[in-house]
C-alpha cells in the first residue's frame, strides 16, 4: 500500500468518491481510504434522489453538474450506476408555493437547468394516479430523476482507479499531525471479529501533502482529531417501501413511463416508484439528531427503529395525493442517519485553522451533491479556486462560538425546513436569541423584528407591537415592506438609526502590519486618522474580501468586514499573516468583535443629533468638514461614551459609524434615541440599509462581490491602486474584464421587488443576473444591482429582468444614480 500521496481523501461514501475521481482526473496523485466498505456510511441506505431544486446558486451548479457526470459514467467506466432519468415533479398546493417555484425558476434560469411548469389539468393528464383538484400547478424538472447510490458511488471508485487513484478499504484514520510540509496520517487497519470492526494492532502512518475528510456521519470523530469544531451532526430520516400497487402496476403494463419523482412538498414528502409499489420519505417535524459526540464502534451498515407515528401526517397525505396507495401494505422501512448542518448547505473548503486541511461534510444530499462536490472542490484544491464562488459553502461561514447543542438543534431545524417554503425573507426561530448586542432589550421593545447574522441578533425592520413577522413573509412584497419603506424614507428625509454591532472588527498591528496589509489589499493604505475602502484577492485575483481600513496609528489598523463572513475572514487573515511575518515583521491579528458595538446614525439630520450629545472644547467645530472630514476617524465623547466615529454610511447620506465599547450600547443607544426625538429619527433595520446602498451602488460581499469577480469587473477600479504589487494582482489583471457589474432601475410590477436572483435579457436571450435587488425610494421603482456582458454595461443600455416569470423592462443606469456627486454625503455644518 501507498504511504506517501499528494492527496489523501478519508472517507468512501459517494462524496469521497466523487473527489478522489476529480482530483485524480486533475493529475493528482490520490489515496482514498474507508474505514469499512465503500458506501458503508449514509450511502447505502439512501434514496438515491437527485433534485435539481434548490435555492443556493453555488449548490445548484453542484448538482446540475453531478446530473450530467452521472448520465455519463457508464460510458466512462463501463459501470451502469443505476440511473434513471425519469423527471421530478414537485406540486404545489397553494400560491405562495408556486411563487416560490417561480423565485427558484430564476436560479435555474441563470444556471441553464431545464424546467417547466404545468397546470392541474396538465398533471392529471400525464399521471392520473396523482389527484389534482387540490393543487396549484406544478415544477417539472424533466432531466431529473433518481440512481442506485452503491452502484454510483461503484462507478466513480473505478474511475478513480483508471485515472490513478488507489483505494484501500478497512482503514481506519486515528489521528492527524502537519508537520509544516505535510500531514502524517496514523492509520489502523480494521478487521471483522464479533461482527464489528476493530484495530488489527497494526498502527501505520500515511504522509499526504493533502487531506479532505468526507466522513459523513463520523464528523463529529473528525473533529476531535483534527481539534476544531464541524457543525455537522446526523438526524434521522425514515423512508418506506410498500408492496406493489395494483393500479400502478396496470398503468405501467399499459406501456406507461415511469412516474417522476413526486414530491408535495406542501405535505413534505417525496414518492417515487419501486417494483410496483412506492416509496415515501417524509420531512417530518421532531426527527431527532443523533451522534453528537461519536458514532458507536457497533453501528455500521445499521438503521434505527422505524417511528410510524412521527410519520402518520405525511403518511395520509400521501394516500391522499395517490388514492389508489391506500390499500398497499408496507414491505420494507429504513430509518437511519443523514448529516445536516445549522443551515442546510454543506462544508465544502478549507478547515478553520488549519492548512490543506480540506472539508467535505455535512451533506444531507450527500448522493446529488458528491460528483458536483469533487469538481469544484477539486479546482479550488489544484487551480486556487472554483469556476463558481463557493464562499457560501465554506465551512468557516460558521463561528467557533458554535457547539454542539446548537448544530443539533439547528440541523433538527433544518431538516424540518426541507419543504417548508423558503422565503427570502425567511428567518428561522431555533436557538434564538444567542449572540446579543446591548440594545437587544430596548430594540425589542421598539418593535424590532430580528435577523440572524453569525448568531447576532440584528433588527431587520421595526413595526408595531404584535406584529406577525412570519405571516408578513412573502415572495412579493411582505408585510414589512411598508415599514421598511418608511424607515428608508426617514433616512433620506431626515435620519435613521441602525445597528450594526454584528460588523466584523479585526485588530492588525505590529512591527509588519503596514507592509503585510499594502501587500495583501488592492488600495492605497490610509493616513493616520483616516479610512480607506479596499479589497484583498484570492491567488485567482477574485475578491476574497472587502475591508473598511481605519489607520489609528502608523502600525496600528482597525479592519471592519461583513458580519456574515466573520470567521472565514478571520482565518485567512491569520493564516496570510503567519505565512508573511518573515517577510515584513511581527504581525499581531486579533479578533475584536464582541468588544465593540456599532451604531450608524445617518440623514440629514444626524450631525444635529450628534450635536446635542457631543462633548468637546469646541462643540460648534467637532463635527464640521474641517475637523471630521468625510471618509475620515476621529476619538469623539458622546456624554459619557467615548466613540471610534468613522465619517462614512452605507446608506449614502450624511453619516457617522459610531464604534463604541460594547458595554457602554445600552446607554449610547439610549442618549441616541432622545436626541434625536426632536430631529426626526426613526429606528431603521437592515432591509432599508440595503435598499438604500443600492441606490449609491455600494457593492456588498456575499452578493456582487466574491470569488468569481475581480474588483475590475465589478466596477471598483478607484480602488484598485495598479501601481502598486498586491496579492492576485498579475491574476486580476490576466482575467480581463468577463462581465461588469451594473445597477438597473426596473419598471417592475406593483406587488414585487427582484431578490437579487433573477436573470437578465436582451431580446429574450439571457445576457446576465442580478446579485442583489430592492425598492428604491428615490426613484419609487424597483431596483437592482448584477452583472452582463461588458458591452452592456453602458448607462441608457434597455434590458429587461425576469420576475415571477415575466419580463419587466430595467435600464442600466450611471454607478450611484442617487447623488452621483456624493454631496450629501459630503454635506458641512
Amino acid at each position: 500500500m501507498k504511504t506517501q500521496v499528494k492527496a489523501l481523501v478519508v472517507g468512501g461514501g459517494a462524496v469521497g468518491t466523487g473527489i478522489a475521481l476529480h482530483l485524480a482526473r486533475a493529475g493528482w496523485d490520490t489515496m482514498l481510504v474507508e474505514r469499512d466498505e465503500l458506501t458503508a456510511g449514509s450511502t447505502w441506505h439512501a434514496a438515491g434522489l437527485l433534485p435539481l431544486f434548490n435555492m443556493n446558486y453555488a449548490t445548484t451548479h453542484i448538482h446540475d453538474y453531478s446530473v450530467r457526470l452521472y448520465a455519463g459514467l457508464e460510458g466512462q467506466t463501463g459501470l451502469n450506476a443505476g440511473f434513471t432519468r425519469c423527471g421530478n415533479l414537485r406540486m404545489a398546493q397553494t400560491d405562495a408555493r408556486m411563487d416560490e417555484y417561480r423565485l427558484y425558476s430564476s436560479t435555474a434560469e441563470t444556471v441553464g437547468i431545464e424546467h417547466e411548469f404545468l397546470t392541474p389539468a396538465q398533471i392529471g393528464a400525464r399521471w392520473p394516479l396523482v389527484r389534482t383538484e387540490d393543487l396549484k400547478g406544478a415544477l417539472f424538472h424533466p432531466t431529473d430523476g433518481y440512481i442506485n447510490p452503491a452502484d454510483v458511488t461503484q462507478a466513480m471508485a473505478k474511475g478513480a482507479r483508471m485515472a490513478g487513484a488507489h483505494i484501500e478499504r478497512k482503514v481506519q484514520v486515528n489521528g492527524y499531525r502537519w508537520t509544516g510540509d505535510e500531514w502524517i496520517v496514523t492509520c489502523d487497519r480494521m478487521v471483522e471479529r464479533g461482527g464489528n470492526l476493530v484495530p488489527a494492532g497494526e498502527p501505520f502512518e500515511i504522509r499526504a501533502e493533502h487531506v479532505v475528510t468526507a466522513t459523513g456521519n463520523h464528523a463529529q470523530r473528525t473533529a476531535r482529531l483534527l481539534g476544531i469544531r464541524i457543525p455537522a451532526i446526523p438526524v434521522e430520516h425514515q423512508y418506506i417501501v410498500t408492496e406493489p400497487d395494483p393500479a400502478l402496476v396496470a398503468w405501467r403494463a399499459q406501456g406507461n413511463p415511469e412516474h417522476p419523482v413526486l414530491r408535495d412538498a406542501d405535505a413534505k414528502w417525496y414518492v417515487r416508484e419501486e417494483r410496483g409499489g412506492w416509496i415515501l420519505g417524509p420531512y417530518e417535524r421532531n426527527a431527532p439528531a443523533r451522534f453528537l459526540y461519536d458514532v458507536p464502534d457497533s453501528f455500521r451498515a445499521d438503521l434505527f427503529p422505524l417511528d410510524l407515528e412521527r410519520i402518520e401526517e405525511e403518511y395520509m397525505s400521501m394516500i391522499h395525493r395517490i388514492p389508489s396507495s391506500e390499500s398497499v401494505g408496507l414491505k420494507d422501512d429504513y430509518n437511519g442517519p443523514i448529516c445536516y448542518t445549522p443551515d442546510g448547505n454543506p462544508l465544502v473548503g478549507p478547515a478553520p485553522g488549519l492548512r490543506n486541511m480540506w472539508l467535505a461534510e455535512g451533506f444531507s444530499f450527500g448522493i446529488t451533491a458528491a460528483g458536483g462536490t469533487g469538481h469544484y472542490l477539486a479546482q479550488m484544491m489544484t487551480a486556487g479556486e472554483a469556476e463558481i464562488d463557493m464562499a457560501s459553502l465554506d465551512p468557516r461561514r460558521f463561528g467557533q462560538w458554535m457547539t454542539t447543542e446548537y448544530a443539533a438543534r439547528k440541523n433538527e431545524e433544518a431538516y424540518e425546513h426541507v419543504f417548508i417554503l423558503h422565503h427570502p425573507d425567511e428567518e428561522r426561530p431555533a436557538c434564538r436569541p444567542l449572540r446579543t448586542a446591548p440594545a437587544y432589550d430596548r430594540q425589542i421593545a421598539a418593535g424590532a423584528q430580528m435577523g440572524q447574522v453569525n448568531g447576532w441578533e440584528r433588527p431587520n425592520y421595526y413595526a408595531p407591537q404584535g406584529f406577525d413577522d412570519h405571516a408578513a413573509r412573502s415572495f412579493r412584497r411582505g408585510g414589512w415592506w411598508h415599514h421598511a419603506e418608511a424607515e428608508a424614507r426617514a433616512i433620506r428625509e431626515t435620519a435613521g438609526l441602525i445597528d450594526a454591532s454584528a460588523f466584523a472588527k479585526t485588530r492588525v498591528a505590529g512591527p509588519g502590519a503596514t507592509a503585510f496589509l499594502d501587500w495583501l489589499t488592492t488600495n492605497k493604505l490610509p493616513k493616520v486618522g483616516r479610512i480607506n475602502l479596499t479589497y484583498a484577492l484570492t491567488e485567482a485575483g477574485t475578491t476574497r474580501t472587502e475591508y473598511t481600513v481605519v489607520r489609528l496609528a502608523e502600525d496600528d489598523y482597525y479592519l471592519v468586514s461583513a458580519g456574515a463572513w466573520a470567521d472565514y475572514d478571520l482565518d485567512n487573515l491569520r493564516k496570510l499573516a503567519a505565512d508573511k511575518e518573515a517577510d515584513f515583521g511581527r504581525i499581531e491579528v486579533q479578533d475584536i468583535t464582541t468588544h465593540w458595538g456599532v451604531f450608524a446614525l445617518a440623514g440629514p439630520n444626524s450631525r444635529a443629533i450628534l450635536n446635542e450629545l457631543v462633548r468637546d472644547a469646541d462643540p460648534a467645530t467637532v463635527l464640521g468638514n474641517k475637523r471630521f472630514p468625510w471618509l475620515s476617524t476621529r476619538d469623539i465623547q458622546l456624554g459619557m461614551v467615548p466613540v471610534r466615529a468613522i465619517r462614512v454610511a452605507y446608506t449614502g447620506e450624511l453619516g457617522w459609524e459610531l464604534h463604541h465599547p460594547i458595554e457602554m450600547g445600552r446607554h449610547l443607544w439610549d442618549r441616541l434615541v432622545q436626541a434625536g426625538e426632536g430631529h426626526g429619527l426613526r429606528l431603521v433595520g437592515a432591509r432599508a440599509q440595503n435598499w438604500l446602498r443600492q441606490e449609491k451602488s455600494y457593492r456588498a460581499f456575499g452578493t456582487e462581490l466574491g470569488r468569481d469577480a475581480t474588483p475590475l469587473e465589478a466596477g471598483l477600479d478607484r480602488f484598485v491602486d495598479m501601481d502598486k504589487d498586491f496579492r492576485g494582482k498579475d491574476a486580476m489583471a490576466a482575467k480581463g474584464i468577463r462581465s461588469m457589474c451594473v445597477t438597473v432601475l426596473i419598471d417592475g410590477p406593483a406587488d414585487a421587488d427582484p431578490w437579487g436572483r433573477e436573470g437578465l435579457f436582451l431580446d429574450g436571450q439571457k445576457v446576465g443576473r442580478l446579485t442583489s435587488g430592492g425598492y428604491s425610494v428615490a426613484f419609487g421603482k424597483q431596483i437592482g444591482m448584477g452583472y452582463v456582458r461588458p458591452d452592456l454595461a453602458a448607462p441608457g443600455t434597455r434590458l429587461q429582468v425576469r420576475m415571477l416569470r415575466n419580463l419587466y423592462d430595467a435600464v442600466v443606469t450611471e454607478d450611484s444614480p442617487f447623488d452621483p456627486q456624493n454631496a450629501r454625503i459630503r454635506l458641512d455644518g
